[in-house]
């Protein structure tokens, strides 16, 4: 504090200064340390803020759960079949499929495709369902039918699509409800399906694995189908061709004579042929005019032909031989008995020579037969050279012939081997239809869910609470970050760079079944409550360094408690000895004037000013506290500058000679410019600021709109400090121990 005297309406007037005070700065914990009594405090201090928001989120997610459609989720499991047997006949063994991770992937792409689900769908003719086909359907969910129900919206007309439009929306809802996963590294895959109704998703699901594994099998069909038609086609196709190519080979083969058989052609045939008779005819030729040759070398050798060859071969010959022996052995015997000129014996003769005669007579023939066939198998033999001799010249033409033939059989050949191939896969196609064996099966079919998956009411309760406190912790941050108000003396003092007085706790919180406050202060004195005004009169005692009789309790707003605030300090210090005059400087509100219900009927501050009442008859005395009070009466208007004048001066020069402390309740600073221009005449200001309400900010425009010069400011004391509330987040306040001491004021 610092005295200077400056001339005010031609009168010199000590001015009392207060020197700057600076907070006490508070032992601040180390930057690599977390606080965290501090954070329990802030969390503490947003109790309710954090409840509200988790209860919020809570309840969100309740209804949200509520609201959603219960869905039900089916499993089937399906596999690749790796292995494929063989079943047509000639063939046997095993072909394994390939395996790789791209087989696996395009699997399930398989399963995930539309044609897939449209052959679902087709098999289970959910387009004819109501539950999937759209027609006839509103449009929205439960909410919307909720809002539909009680009239906040208005309903729309069913959904008309076209059977493309409804089959398309089939399939999609469909995949919107189809998860594929395969089974770690193996060919095995899970089919799930969400739906609505359990059994809808039991017999997709299981339809899913149907459809899959007759998928690759009916396309084997088709394909062995296709096949057979187009090889049946084709077959006739090149069996036509190839009886033409082997037709025309004929067709050549007689236009060139190029006949044959057994591969060779006839004229080859015709040579090798006459060759050998050639060949036979020479031999038989030689032969026969050998065996003439000797017949006749016997003949002339004096033979009478019984020796000849083909004699001794006859059998005529041989008879006549036969019957000469007899006859002579028959005339031999005559003569010996008869002798030669027995008859019987000259006829015997006569049938000797008879006999004689015919042997030459068939020898004779014999020869001449020799000689027949000599000629025989010499003509023969040179008329079949003369045939071989043509038939070499036609194979000469033959030959020629030969070049197109060939060409022509090569074609024939071709188209013949062409057909042949074609016709043996036909027939292996043939043989495989009806055997085509499927390449994945099912290895377990859904069964029916009892209990849906979605909602899931415990994971979504677990998800809002965690959410919830997430949210209600940072909104507890955000909130104590934003919020601009004071909980303990150390907050002002930091915020603020200005002394804390002190706190005055909210009655209730410490005399839970005490009356009003200003008659507390009388009623019981010795409670916390009066000891919060003590300890304000001495905190304003130390803040100001020399004179401190007058006193302006002021605010930043309305509604901060000053009223009080200054009736009770007053109050409290009337009773402590101190002779006090409270003086009702709030021409607008004039809330001292209210409270003391002895002002209406006598002159106030104002008509003192002007000067048309004495001091002491507009002084009341408080009988109960042996204070007084100058009130303003109600019916005071329009003061102009009494109050900043030297009419004001004089009254407070007047109450210094009489009173040891004089409190001024004045109006609050930002809405009253006189409040601002008494602040020059007092000794100290004591600002009063309501606990977690005043924002910062209005003490800080307040503390701007004051004269710094002039205005003597002793600090800021908080009201309205709930000392329960202040023991659970106060955190190093002196109010915040209130549990610990307050049995001294018991």
């Amino acid at each position: 504090m610092s005295n200077a005297i400056e001339a005010r309406g031609g009168r010199e007037i000590e001015v009392q200064r207060l020197l700057p005070v600076k907070a006490e700065p508070e032992m601040q914990p180390t930057e690599d340390r977390l606080d965290l009594r501090s954070l329990l405090v802030t969390l503490q201090r947003r109790r309710g803020l954090i409840l509200g928001v988790l209860a919020t989120v809570m309840a969100l997610a309740i209804a949200f759960t509520a609201l959603q459609t219960p869905r039900y989720t089916a499993y089937s499991q399906i596999a690749l079949v790796t292995t494929e047997s063989r079943v047509p006949p000639g063939e046997s063994g095993e072909t394994k499929a390939p395996q790789s991770q791209d087989l696996a992937d395009t699997e399930v792409e398989v399963l995930r495709s539309r044609e897939l689900a449209s052959t679902v769908a087709r098999a289970l003719k959910l387009d004819l369902d109501p539950r999937f086909n759209p027609n006839g359907s509103r449009q929205g969910g439960r909410l919307r039918r909720i809002g539909e129900s009680i009239g906040l919206l208005a309903s729309k007309p069913p959904v008309k699509m076209s059977p493309d439009a409804v089959r398309r929306s089939v399939v999609d809802q469909l995949l919107s409800g189809l998860n594929i996963m395969r089974v770690g590294s193996t060919y095995t895959f899970n089919i799930s399906m969400t739906s609505a109704q359990p059994e809808d998703a039991q017999r997709i699901a299981n339809e899913y694995a149907v459809q899959y594994t007759n998928l690759y099998l009916n396309r084997k069909r088709e394909t062995n189908s296709e096949a057979l038609t187009f090889l049946s086609k084709r077959l006739e196709e090149l069996r036509n061709q190839a009886q033409a190519d082997t037709a025309r080979v004929q067709q050549y083969r007689i236009a060139n004579n190029l006949l044959s058989t057994s591969g060779a052609s006839l004229t080859e045939q015709e040579i090798s042929s006459f060759n050998q008779q050639v060949a036979a005819a020479r031999a038989q030729a030689v032969e026969d005019q050998a065996r003439l040759s000797t017949a006749r070398a016997q003949l002339r050798n004096g033979s009478k032909g019984d020796d000849v060859g083909e004699a001794l071969n006859s059998s005529v010959v041989s008879g006549l031989r036969g019957q000469r022996a007899i006859v002579s052995a028959r005339l031999a015997s005559l003569e010996a008995r008869y002798g030669s000129l027995y008859p019987d014996v000259q006829k015997a003769k006569s049938e000797l020579a008879d006999v004689d005669a015919q042997i030459s007579a068939e020898i004779n023939r014999v020869i001449s037969n020799l000689e027949a066939k000599a000629r025989v198998s010499g003509e023969r033999l040179a008329s079949i050279q003369g045939t071989l001799g043509g038939a070499r010249a036609q194979l000469v033409t033959n030959n020629k012939a030969m070049v197109g033939l060939d060409d022509l059989t090569r074609r024939a050949e071709a188209s013949q081997q062409l057909y042949d191939s074609y016709l043996a896969r036909y027939k292996q196609t043939g043989a495989e239809e009806g055997t085509e064996r499927p390449e994945s099966r099912v290895i377990s079919y859904a069964d029916l869910p009892m209990a849906p998956t979605s909602p899931r009411v415990a994971l979504n309760l677990i998800l809002a609470l965690v959410i919830g406190a997430g949210l209600s912790i940072a909104s507890a941050f955000i909130a104590e970050m934003m919020f601009s108000g004071f909980t303990t003396e150390l907050d002002v003092e930091q915020r603020l760079r200005t002394r804390c007085l002190g706190s005055i706790p909210l009655l209730k919180s410490v005399v839970p079944r005490g009356g009003p406050p200003i008659q507390s202060i009388l009623d019981d004195p010795g409670s916390g409550f009066a000891e919060a005004f003590r300890s304000l009169r001495a905190s304003i005692n130390y803040a100001v360094d020399g004179r401190r009789q007058a006193l302006m309790i002021t605010s930043a707003l309305p509604r901060e408690g000053k009223t009080t605030t200054a009736i009770c300090l007053a109050r409290m210090s009337a009773l402590g000895g101190e002779r006090v005059v409270l003086v009702d400087v709030d021409v607008r509100q004039h809330g001292v004037s209210r409270l003391i219900r002895h002002a209406d009927d006598r002159p106030g501050l104002i008509e003192v000013l002007r000067g048309e009442a004495e001091l002491d008859a507009a002084l009341i005395h408080d009988q109960e506290s042996n204070a007084y009070i100058l009130p303003i009466r109600e019916t005071a208007r329009d003061v102009g500058n009494l109050l900043i004048g030297m009419e004001m001066d004089a009254l407070i020069v007047a109450l210094r000679e009489r009173f040891d402390l004089i409190v001024f309740d004045a109006a609050p600073i930002l809405p009253i410019a006189d409040t601002r221009s008494l602040a020059m005449k007092v000794d100290a200001i004591v600002l009063v600021a309501r606990w977690r309400s005043t924002a910062d900010h209005a003490i800080r425009a307040a503390l701007r709109m004051l004269p710094h010069r002039y205005v003597p400011i002793a600090g800021v004391v908080l009201t309205l400090v709930d000392v329960r509330k202040q023991a659970k987040f106060g955190h190093g306040d002196g109010t915040s121990y209130y549990k610990k001491y307050r049995h001294y004021y018991a």
